[in-house]
């Protein structure tokens, strides 16, 4: 069954089918202009020209409508970090460097996405598909630590649910700070990927898993 806007000046109509794509769409350009906490339930359903009543038949409030936007962020994540850890192809630090560089590329390349899967306020417990998608995405880290962890002899290998969370948590600051693609970004006299090289670099020396 179709549902078309009656305004006969309405920019565009929607089939129930699109409706849902239509409002995520129109969730993540406010994200981009007016961040993750800026706009209302009220604003995504202006914004893709439909009454305030139809996000209703898809989203319980706008919580639920963000939080669907940082699943499919999250999901996107997954597929950038997976494809740049490529099984630690062709050598595991080589991957684990360029799982680096595609964090801070999804940060660039989807700063919406981004902003509302570490930004909106939206807990990964309060839904259980947004807390696996997001799990997943950090799992790929984590299977990248544990190949590396085990490269060191036995009884020195540091753990690798901590040098994940580590990892995870300085790309994501130098992500926020410096590579994004939006007007959060704060000047650098280096790439974000070279400072983030660099850091991870000296992290590794320290654990032991390079040699100086």
């Amino acid at each position: 069954m179709a549902w078309t806007r009656q305004d006969p000046n309405a920019r565009r109509g929607y089939h129930h089918g699109n409706l849902r794509e239509a409002l995520i769409d129109a969730a993540l350009n406010l994200i981009a202009q007016k961040g993750p906490a800026g706009f209302t339930f009220a604003d995504a359903a202006r914004s893709a020209g439909v009454s305030s009543a139809a996000p209703y038949r898809h989203f319980r409030d706008r919580d639920a409508l963000l939080t669907d936007v940082a699943r499919r962020g999250f999901e996107l994540f997954e597929t950038h970090l997976e494809r740049a850890w490529n099984d630690g192809k062709p050598e595991p630090f080589r991957a684990f460097e360029n799982v680096g560089r595609a964090y801070l590329s999804f940060a660039r390349s989807e700063p919406a996405y981004y902003s509302a899967m570490f930004e909106g306020a939206v807990a990964p417990d309060s839904d259980p598909a947004l807390r696996q998608a997001s799990e997943q995405a950090f799992a790929v880290l984590r299977r990248a630590s544990e190949t590396l962890c085990a490269r060191a002899p036995a009884g020195q290998r540091p753990p690798a649910l901590m040098m994940s969370l580590h990892v995870w948590a300085l790309s994501l600051g130098i992500a926020s700070l410096f590579a994004r693609g939006d007007a959060g970004r704060r000047p650098l006299p280096m790439s974000p990927e070279e400072l983030l090289e660099a850091a991870v670099l000296i992290y590794l020396r320290g654990l032991g898993l390079i040699a100086p």
